[in-house]
């Protein structure tokens, strides 16, 4: 009898880690849709908000198959880390816009907008990279996304370190440095955490490929 549940209980998980995902790349559009047009602020964040609270609801579930199961895909350990991980990425990106708000930003710059969008290439190479799980002759692949993922966080980090070189060459008003540098970090800390998930996409290939 438990040789007929592997595949149903196995198809379960991978269903909810591209649920995950696809969230994870939702929030990372929304985000860049706020940056690209400053409009409606308070409503999109709440959007972005019901989106942060889809990926808690998503976490759960996963965590609760998990703990179900006699079958799975992964190590339990990397089932949860994995979620955990997509999850922590989008309260990562829920944060980031909380902050425009907070800080009252008028408008993003030209750097922030930039890294609003690599966060949401990078979302995407992370949706991708979960997808390639179903199938192991998919691994290579998913290493490849994850190198990409790399590259963006680099890209991102790059940006963040000029945009606050140049605010701190002009330093006359602390509080415009101030503020800036929250959202900055916040937006490249967005980045940290899609790293965060690739790199243990990236274990779980080395261990089951």
């Amino acid at each position: 009898m438990p040789r007929f549940q592997i595949l149903p209980v196995e198809q379960r998980f991978f269903d909810l880690f591209e649920q995950h995902s696809s969230t994870l790349l939702r929030a990372a559009q929304q985000l860049l849709r706020m940056a690209e047009d400053y409009s409606d602020i308070e409503g999109k964040v709440a959007q972005l908000t019901e989106i942060e609270h889809e990926a808690d609801f998503v976490t759960h579930a996963v965590i609760d198959l998990a703990r179900r199961s006699f079958t799975t895909p992964f190590d339990t350990e990397d089932i949860a880390g994995l979620a955990g991980r997509l999850d922590d990425a989008v309260d990562a990106i829920q944060e980031a816009a909380e902050e425009m708000i907070l800080w009252q930003i008028e408008q993003p710059t030209p750097p922030a907008i930039d890294i609003c969008r690599i966060i949401a290439k990078g979302a995407a190479e992370v949706d991708a990279a979960v997808r390639g799980l179903r199938d192991r002759r998919s691994f290579g692949r998913i290493r490849e996304h994850v190198i990409e993922v790399n590259r963006y966080e680099n890209e991102a980090d790059r940006i963040a370190r000029l945009a606050l070189r140049d605010l701190l060459a002009h330093r006359d008003d602390w509080y415009e440095v101030t503020r800036w540098k929250e959202v900055y970090e916040h937006l490249e800390a967005c980045t940290d955490r899609l790293e965060d998930v690739a790199d243990l996409l990236e274990g779980i290939t080395v261990k089951h490929g």
